[in-house]
């Protein structure tokens, strides 16, 4: 029996069985697997006849369809209950989940359709009209106003304010990032030591302004010490340190 094909495009091997399951008007839990893998087939070659590169997911169904062919010549097998199992029915599943996918995907395609064409028109109402306050009456607004109520609101309001704050929190101090660059306490130091070949190290402290710097000062002393661009003396614990610029010459010339 000869077969009249018109190619079209689909969009996988699912797509063309439902092609074919609706053009033959057949029920898709119960399909004929010897006519349809006839007309699958087909259309397999007639794609081969066009466009190699396309046909290759469609010849693994094509195989799966003969599979299933060949296992319906076959005697019947029974699962662990005793009831017949169909060949056919992995198929039918991924047939029925294709399916839905595809009818989900066209209704969206018109909804969006749909919201191509809604329109919406900007508000044009006068400013005059937007602005209007409607009028009131202050005797009748704070006509049952009282001391006693006002002093009632009043507590509430600051009762609110209270609860907001937590005990604990509320006694932290602020914490604010100092910006000290090391690179600029580096000159300042440089030009200090350049002004006072001799002082000491609570001198140099005193000229910081914050925690941040004396730290970042502490740290560019113990620098210029590990250069040898300094010496560091203390006479007795706890007594005062004692900073010596080593000169240039000197240390060049040993």
């Amino acid at each position: 029996m000869s077969i009249t094909v018109k190619l079209q495009a689909f969009e996988g091997p699912l797509d063309l069985l439902l092609h074919l399951i609706d053009k033959n008007k057949v029920n898709i839990y119960d399909i004929p697997i010897f006519d349809i893998t006839e007309q699958y087939l087909a259309y397999i070659r007639e794609m081969e006849r066009q466009d190699l590169n396309v046909v290759s997911e469609f010849l693994v169904m094509a195989a799966t369809l003969i599979d299933i062919k060949c296992k319906m010549l076959l005697p019947k097998e029974v699962d662990e209950e005793g009831e017949e199992i169909d060949p056919r029915a992995e198929l039918v599943e991924q047939l029925l989940e294709y399916k839905m996918y595809k009818f989900m995907a066209e209704e969206l395609k018109d909804r969006q359709r749909d919201a191509g064409r809604s329109l919406y028109k900007n508000p044009t109402i006068p400013k005059e009209v937007l602005d209007y306050v409607p009028p009131f009456d202050v005797s009748e607004l704070l006509s049952d106003v009282t001391l006693r109520k006002l002093n009632s609101v009043f507590k509430a309001c600051m009762k609110r304010q209270e609860d907001r704050i937590d005990p604990i929190r509320s006694q932290y101090g602020n914490i604010e990032k100092e910006d000290v660059s090391i690179e600029d306490k580096f000159i300042d130091v440089e030009e200090y030591i350049q002004e006072h070949k001799a002082f000491t190290f609570r001198g140099l402290l005193e000229k910081q302004c914050t925690k941040m710097e004396i730290v970042v000062t502490f740290m560019v002393i113990l620098e210029l010490m590990k250069a040898g661009r300094i010496t560091i003396a203390q006479q007795e614990t706890f007594g005062e340190i004692y900073i010596t610029v080593i000169d240039e010459e000197t240390v060049n010339g040993n």
